[in-house]
């Protein structure tokens, strides 16, 4: 009797078993769109304490405040032993740092993400030409994105092979890059010693650094103090592009001031605060997410000191000239330039004038046009430079 009752319950069971339905396959994965901020810094720039810039800042406030950002960091060339000295004195690594970049891009990005690039001196060059790239080449898909597909795209856009027929087999059919942003793009790569800078030239002369059509934001700081020649700023020309907004504005400070290039001198932070915040804020209009109160991160003060442009290595560059603004309908200057109180000696450029325009008059005929921006006050609206710095001073701001 037990051994038929065990059967029953088992031919119940079976039966039973056969009749439930198949559970349905779980439905995939799907993600919303995603923001991938990419910074690139400058030369010697890198993490720790002693040398970090303020792209180390950005990306450090970014993984602490906004820890589900997707966020790459490239540290500029290094100097750890000899062999290196040619890297950092020619450039040569700025290639492999474009690479580098892509190809993380290309494994994350999807249709309907945004891309921001963010880069300082030579690591602004790098992002522009990244920008550049994806425009010439177009953005591998996800699963094309090999290392032997990654340098196929490279030699497409330095102009070995026609792209078209790569772009259509291996890379996504659009792909817009919401905002560049630049802290002090430098002409040279490499350190343009005497005869020295004809080596490493023809390196670069394929990068395209302008600003594509594919590019919807172009944002921008100078350094307006700046006098070295060697780091003459490259900057963008802003006709004809496509971008719905371009900005180039000109802060006090030389070029480590603009990049948080600081070293040791921590007392110049507030005032290399300044573009950082600014580029934020840029940022941040365009929807970039950033917590409630961020600013308070990054303290501003524009009377701060100057980590100026004569120390260090910069005693060895002694060709040097005032820099030119005002030669692009993009340009400003940042209200907080002129709080200092140093006399600056600047030629009107009245063609470039516009209506309702806020202009700064510092006597003698004298005037500049003022950018806008929200922690230094300012009029509405972007506006262009109406002066041109003629005879500033060669010793640093401070």
């Amino acid at each position: 009797m037990r051994g038929l009752i065990e059967r029953l319950v088992a031919f119940a069971r079976h039966h039973l078993h056969r009749r439930q339905p198949e559970a349905a396959p779980p439905a995939p994965r799907t993600r919303g769109p995603v923001d991938h901020v990419l910074l690139l810094d400058g030369t010697l720039g890198a993490l720790d304490p002693a040398r970090i810039t303020s792209i180390g800042l950005i990306w450090r406030f970014l993984r602490r405040r906004v820890p589900r950002a997707s966020v790459y960091y490239g540290k500029g060339l290094q100097f750890r032993e000899w062999r290196d000295l040619t890297d950092v004195w020619f450039g040569w690594g700025v290639n492999a740092q474009i690479r580098r970049a892509y190809g993380w891009l290309a494994m994350r990005y999807r249709p309907g993400d945004r891309i921001f690039l963010i880069g300082y001196s030579r690591g602004a060059f790098a992002a522009r030409s990244l920008a550049g790239m994806i425009e010439r080449v177009g953005l591998l898909r996800p699963e094309e994105a090999t290392e032997r597909n990654v340098t196929l795209a490279w030699r497409h856009y330095e102009g070995v092979l026609s792209p078209e027929a790569f772009r259509h087999a291996h890379c996504h059919a659009e792909t817009a890059i919401e905002m560049v942003g630049a802290f002090d793009t430098v002409r040279a790569l490499g350190v343009q010693f005497p005869l020295l800078w004809m080596l490493s030239e023809p390196r670069y002369r394929f990068h395209d650094h302008r600003l594509g059509p594919s590019v919807r934001h172009g944002f921008h700081a100078l350094a307006l103090h700046e006098t070295r020649s060697v780091l003459e700023p490259l900057l963008w020309a802003s006709e004809n592009t496509g971008a719905a907004r371009i900005e180039q504005v000109w802060f006090r400070g030389c070029h480590g001031d603009i990049g948080g290039q600081l070293g040791d001198a921590e007392t110049a932070r507030p005032l290399a605060n300044i573009p950082l915040v600014w580029m934020l804020h840029r940022a941040a209009e365009l929807g970039l997410v950033l917590p409630e109160g961020w600013e308070d991160d990054f303290p501003t003060d524009p009377l701060a000191p100057s980590v100026g442009s004569w120390g260090a290595w910069g005693k060895l560059f002694w060709l040097r000239a005032p820099r030119v603004i005002g030669r692009d309908p993009s340009e400003s200057v940042h209200d907080t330039a002129f709080i200092a109180g140093r006399e600056w000696w600047l030629t009107i450029r009245p063609w470039l004038a516009g209506k309702g325009a806020r202009i700064r008059q510092l006597g003698r005929g004298r005037s500049v046009r003022l950018a806008h921006d929200e922690a230094g006050g300012g009029a509405d609206g972007i506006e262009p430079v109406v002066g041109h710095a003629t005879d500033l001073a060669a010793r640093d701001p401070g």
